[in-house]
């Protein structure tokens, strides 16, 4: 090898071993796997959860979604107000192997009628289609809400790329008035 060149040789080496670096260091980490022992415990936590909502006179627990991911659990869903969601969250907060609730539940706004209530099933499978076709997404890691034709997406998935293409892709489908996200990357 020239001497001249060895300089810009290693130059060319550096730069490129750097660009590698850089490369990765974009990248967002995959999520931790769980262990078929943990989505037991979770599947465990989140009926708990159901259960005491539903026994909860203060808490209308059938309008509220509950996603559990290693002991963290994620509400979604419609509710009447504030005070019940706030509810909500203590009654999961209280639940034994709940490590923490994230609120995702989002606030009605005016009454819906029975047209809606229609209407909003129709948007609900027709959202759920759509990202059952999407190779993208897993769509079964998302729930699907749909009032008054606006949809929340909630649950844990694998990385911001698929939050990205489950909104634009709900986005799509037609009704959809608006788009809620309270969908978590897994960690």
């Amino acid at each position: 090898m020239n001497i001249r060149r060895y300089p810009l040789a290693v130059g060319v080496v550096l730069a490129a071993g750097m660009a590698i670096l850089v490369a990765g260091c974009n990248k967002e980490p995959a999520p931790s796997p769980t262990t078929v022992g943990t989505d037991i415990d979770d599947a465990v936590v989140t009926t708990r959860v159901k259960s005491a909502m539903v026994g909860n006179p203060d808490v209308k627990g059938f309008d509220i979604k509950v996603e559990t991911r290693k002991g963290m659990v994620q509400l979604s869903g419609f509710v009447d107000d504030q005070a019940g969601a706030d509810r909500a969250v203590l009654v999961a907060r209280a639940v034994e192997g709940v490590k923490d609730v994230e609120n995702g539940m989002t606030l009605k706004q005016g009454k819906a009628t029975m047209g809606n209530t229609v209407d909003d099933g129709i948007v609900t499978a027709k959202v759920k289609s759509a990202l059952l076709t999407e190779p993208s997404v897993k769509s079964a890691d998302i729930a699907v809400v749909t009032r008054k034709g606006e949809v929340q997406l909630s649950g844990f998935v694998d990385n911001q790329a698929q939050i990205d293409r489950a909104l634009l892709t709900t986005r799509a489908v037609e009704g959809v008035q608006g788009v809620v996200n309270e969908m978590s990357i897994k960690r």
